[in-house]
Order: structure tokens, then sequence, then C-alpha cells
């Protein structure tokens, strides 16, 4: 957590995630001016900022705008944008964007010049904002309590079956990682069933349940290989717990020290409640195994 107050911009999308970051900077003193998502963020997270303002996910111009006015030079992004909505029927009717908008997203959205990948639209986001003097900061270098520890956190320890489907799912998920895909992989029996991609991690195990009706799968979710942790990075919540159980998974696991664990006492209560197991490994254990202490 950085020392001494100062003014923090947030851009807050959608989930429980924002609402710790800006809970964390106003206990540790710093104003929060949050810039939330219009149609993501929920409003109620104005109570743990000095500034509060929703806008369109086009109107790129109208956000640095708002950081501007309130002098604001670092920014941290958190919570999901739902990509999905990208690819909707007249999605830039009903979003018309800014110029701003036009200008920086010109080469991905009509000459084609560069492609709609996560890395690339955000990094597109990432150039603007230094261009305007504001730099963009990890969530999780302000607030990296939040960041998953390695070892168990729920249920028993694995089985050497088990183990080596996570083995085999956490190479499956590190390259659709690498390729900017997804995060996530779905298996069981060292057979994959779901692997994520601009759905999202719910969907997937939806899908992982659909696919697999007698249950007991596993879920691998790790950051890419060559993530950058100021946005998009690996998160679970009671929600992410909640879609296993329902799915029929058995075993969650996450990459430990780059997976986000939003709400932890209630994630760990529920899937305790439950019998869902919960593991954060690390990429060196993967690939240098060793048992992992209950």
């Amino acid at each position: 957590m950085m020392s001494g107050s100062k003014r923090i911009g947030l851009i807050a999308g959608w989930g429980r995630f924002p609402f710790e970051v800006a809970y964390a900077l106003q206990q540790a003193g710093h104003q929060v001016y949050c810039l939330g998502i219009a149609g993501h963020v929920e409003r109620s997270l104005s109570r743990f900022c000095k500034e509060f303002q929703v806008s369109g996910l086009t109107r790129l111009g109208a956000h640095l705008r708002f950081f501007r006015r309130h002098g604001i030079t670092q920014v941290t992004m958190a919570g999901k944008i739902h990509k999905v909505l990208l690819f909707q029927r007249n999605f830039l009717w009903r979003n018309i964007p800014d110029w701003t908008c036009i200008r920086t997203y010109f080469p991905h959205f009509v000459t084609g010049r560069k492609d709609r990948n996560d890395d690339s639209l955000l990094m597109a986001v990432v150039s603007e904002y230094e261009s305007q003097g504001i730099s963009i900061t990890a969530a999780t270098d302000l607030v990296p309590r939040l960041l998953a520890s390695e070892g168990q956190m729920t249920g028993p320890r694995m089985s050497a079956s088990l183990e080596k489907d996570v083995a085999y799912g956490w190479r499956i998920a590190k390259e659709i990682g690498r390729l900017d895909i997804g995060q996530s992989v779905a298996v069981k029996g060292r057979a994959v069933l779901a692997v994520e991609a601009v759905e999202g991690t719910d969907q997937c195990i939806r899908r992982a349940g659909m696919l697999c009706p007698s249950g007991g799968f596993t879920l691998v979710k790790v950051a890419k290989p060559q993530q950058d942790m100021r946005f998009d990075v690996p998160t679970i919540g009671v929600g992410t717990v909640q879609s296993m159980l329902q799915a029929g998974g058995k075993t969650l696991v996450i990459e430990a020290g780059k997976t986000i664990v939003v709400d932890h006492e209630q994630v760990v209560r529920f899937a305790n409640k439950h019998g869902v197991t919960i593991v954060a490994v690390s990429d060196e254990r993967i690939c240098c195994p060793q048992p992992i202490a209950a």
C-alpha cells in the first residue's frame, strides 16, 4: 500500500473488486476519484469516493477530462468490462463513441490494422492516458493483500490423479493465455472440457457442467505468461465458487501471487460449506512439483 495521502483515480467496472480497492485506498487516507463504466459499475461505490461519475464505455475523452479536471495523475483499474458487448448488434449506435475513442480505436475497429484482443485494446487506453500525463498503476500494487498466497485455501489435499489434471490444465491455460484467448480451462481426466474466451470464466464453468453432467471437474485459472498486472488480472470471488457448485465442479486452482481473491473470507467460508476445493499454486511448483501443505 502506498504511504501518504494523495488523489488517486479509479476506473471501475463490474463486480466487487472496485469496492475492495476503493475501500482500501480510502482507509489509507487517499482521496478516490472514480469514473464508473455505465452498465457495469454499482452506484453504491460512490460512498468510498471523493468524486464519482458514471460514463459510457466509449466516452474515452470524457473519462480523461474527468481525471484532468480533478488534477489526477495516477489512475488504477478495477472490475470486469463485459467484452461481449462489443460484438452485439448495433453496439456503436447505442454507445456512440466520442472523438478521442474513435481516434484511439480506429486501427482496431475500422481499418483492421490492429486486432481486438484484450491486451491490444487495453494498451491503446494506457497509451492515450500516458499521452495526457496520467499513469496507470496496477491495483495490486496499491492493495497487495488482494493477491492469493500459495497454498490450500479450502478442502483436502489434492490426490495424485488430481495433481495430474492440474498440471495438464495449467499447460493448456498458460498457452491460451499466451495467445491472449482467455485465462481458464476446465479439465477432467486430463481431457479439456471447456476453454475460456470472450464469454468469461463463469460461462466457461457452466459450459463445462453442461458437457460433463457427472461433475467432478477441475477449473484451472492462471495469469497470462505476459500478464500486465495493471489490467485483466485473473480474479475470483464468491460468484466463481457458486458457478462451480452449480455446474458440478469440485476443484478450483488459481495462480498464487497473480490472482485476485475478492471477499477472501466469504469465499473460503462458502467453499468450505459446500465442499469446493480451492488451491493457489505457483508456476514454479507446477514445473518442479512439491506437496502442497494442507
